[in-house]
């Protein structure tokens, strides 16, 4: 792993990098026990070659406190992180996952959701804007699939913080080409200021 970290660091220079390991539950590709979490998670962040974590807001809120005292210690913050790929939870459930993520020392709290209907978009940027008001400093929030595609390219405007384009293969549906969605947030900024 570090071998890659270096790599990355490498190619990277000072833009910021991101560690994660999205667990199947969360819907990653691959499972892995609470321990082997941890100690992955550890590595990365003691590994002074990451600027940022990601850790799993269900994996526990000791794993997820220990993970950010982890974190912290090394100079690295703390992306806490949710995934609902079947639903988007009532606009109150959302809201008080991103304000525990941040009440467990989440530098960042982040939540990721599945809309049903067109609806759901709008819940999960209600949400968005509730929990922007209650938290200081940033969040992460988006709806997923075409259908929460908005989210992804407006989720600013209603306080979400940034958004996640792919440089290949998506790693979440509704995810797109970081060319293509660069242009389309340089037009929205040119045009809200």
């Amino acid at each position: 792993m570090c071998a890659v970290l270096k790599e990355l660091r490498k190619i990277l220079g000072e833009i910021p990098l991101l560690f994660t390991f999205r667990t199947k539950g969360e819907g990653g590709e691959r499972a892995l026990d609470k321990e082997a979490y941890v100690r992955l998670n550890q590595r990365a962040a003691e590994s002074g070659l990451v600027d940022l974590i990601d850790a799993e807001l269900f994996t526990g809120e000791d794993t997820l406190k220990e993970l950010v005292v982890c974190a912290h210690a090394a100079g690295v913050k703390v992306i806490a992180s949710n995934h609902d790929f079947k639903k988007t939870p009532e606009q109150e459930v959302i809201t008080e996952r991103l304000l525990r993520m941040k009440a467990l020392g989440a530098d960042i709290p982040k939540i990721a959701v599945m809309p049903e209907k067109k609806a759901d978009v709008l819940t999960l940027l209600l949400a968005t804007v509730k929990a922007k008001e209650e938290i200081s400093g940033p969040i992460i929030t988006m709806s997923m699939a075409g259908t929460g595609l908005i989210s992804r390219i407006s989720g600013e405007a209603f306080g979400s913080a940034l958004t996640f384009g792919t440089a290949g293969k998506a790693s979440a549906p509704g995810q797109m080409d970081a060319k293509e969605l660069r242009q389309v947030l340089t037009l929205l900024h040119e045009n809200m200021a």
